[in-house]
């Protein structure tokens, strides 16, 4: 399509919502950067919620949901995958489980799966979450698995392998160690890991367009008689974004992935405007949590006295401008995403694109920044 008639289409977009106030122009710098973005081929489709006080101050969709049936994306119902934004999610149920006295942080991950494989040194939950096991990253063609795993039978995948250094000497980024904990919250629960999720996160925080792939359970657990939002209606189907990888020629199909194994560190799949509501319940204090146990998920941990800018399960960091946040990147086959909430600001920016890494991050900075420059917070 012509860019300029894509800029036209868009700026007369009916799924929109901008703010009240006409002297807010940093909105519309924000929205004339992700214009431009579309009009130069820097993503299929994206949707993008921003709340300020609790309140939508812009939400809107740009692009396509899916190239080839011309379906717009809608910021309240296209479903995205948002790839390790669902280690927040995860997160938050972990902690749920701590409070609940089910699992404890500092426990050795054996004393709930005891049959997993030795290694030179024990580790904890806390340093899994934390990323300073020691586990692996992806190897080969991993990042793209298209096995239908359970979550505890994934483990497979990884679990001969040595770590790669002492626990709690280094920090190392990855997804294996979400696939233990939920491993591990599955024995300590005794129901599957997606059903206490619904229970204790999605159902309460009134999350009910964030939705699990295909089902594949775990043998050994007693199935839950909890509601879990899964991708299987026709209806909620059609919702459902088609997913892509940029090539030399344009977007294209991105290949296909099972995804269910390792939901807990990047398996989720939900909408702009349910990831915000997710962040506002925290600004909001409505998590469900006490705010000791949350402290320790949304404290960066140090390792050799140094700053991991980590969490457990959250990047809690400081952004170009020495802004504090806390929230997380996705990126994932067929998804990318940002969620960030600034408690000071009493801002949350949920920004999802239906494509593999399209390598906009630096463009989506300058939408971010640009509210902050409306709003004054420099």
């Amino acid at each position: 399509m012509n860019p300029i008639l894509k800029y036209l289409k868009n700026v007369f977009a009916t799924k929109r919502v901008l703010g009240d106030d006409p002297t807010l122009t940093g909105l519309v710098k924000a929205d004339a950067v992700l214009q431009d973005m579309y009009a130069d081929d820097k993503f299929p489709g994206l949707a993008i919620t921003v709340l300020k006080d609790g309140k939508t101050i812009f939400q809107k969709g740009y692009g396509y949901a899916d190239l080839d049936t011309k379906k717009y994306v809608d910021p309240k119902f296209s479903i995205f995958r948002i790839a390790s934004v669902s280690k927040p999610i995860a997160a938050t149920a972990l902690a749920h489980m701590v409070q609940a006295g089910l699992i404890s942080l500092d426990e050795s991950f054996y004393t709930y799966l005891p049959d997993y494989p030795k290694k030179k040194w024990d580790f904890t939950i806390r340093q899994l979450a934390s990323h300073t096991a020691g586990i692996r990253v992806y190897k080969g063609k991993e990042f793209a698995l298209n096995e239908p795993f359970g979550i505890k039978d994934s483990l497979s995948i990884f679990k001969n392998d040595p770590l790669v250094f002492e626990p709690g000497t280094e920090y190392l980024y990855n997804s294996f160690d979400w696939v233990m904990i939920s491993a591990a919250m599955q024995e300590a629960s005794g129901i599957p890991f997606e059903a206490y999720v619904q229970e204790k996160v999605l159902d309460p925080l009134g999350m009910k367009n964030t939705y699990i792939p295909r089902r594949h359970p775990d043998d050994n657990l007693k199935q839950s008689d909890i509601d879990v939002n899964a991708i299987a209606t026709s209806e909620v189907q059609n919702s459902v974004t088609a997913f892509y990888t940029k090539s030399i020629s344009g977007f294209r199909k991105a290949t296909p992935v099972d995804i269910f194994y390792k939901l807990a560190g990047g398996g989720y799949l939900s909408t702009s405007e349910d990831i915000a509501k997710f962040g506002q319940a925290f600004l909001d204090q409505k998590v469900g949590v006490n705010e000791a146990i949350l402290n320790q998920f949304l404290t960066a941990q140090l390792v050799n006295g140094n700053s991991t800018y980590y969490g457990l399960g959250w990047q809690v960091s400081e952004d170009a401008k020495g802004r504090k946040f806390f929230g997380h990147v996705g990126s994932g086959v067929g998804g990318y995403s940002n969620f960030f909430v600034y408690p000071k600001e009493q801002l949350v920016f949920s920004i999802l694109i239906n494509s593999t890494d399209p390598k906009v991050q630096e463009d989506l900075d300058v939408v971010i920044d640009s509210f902050f420059d409306e709003l004054d917070y420099n």
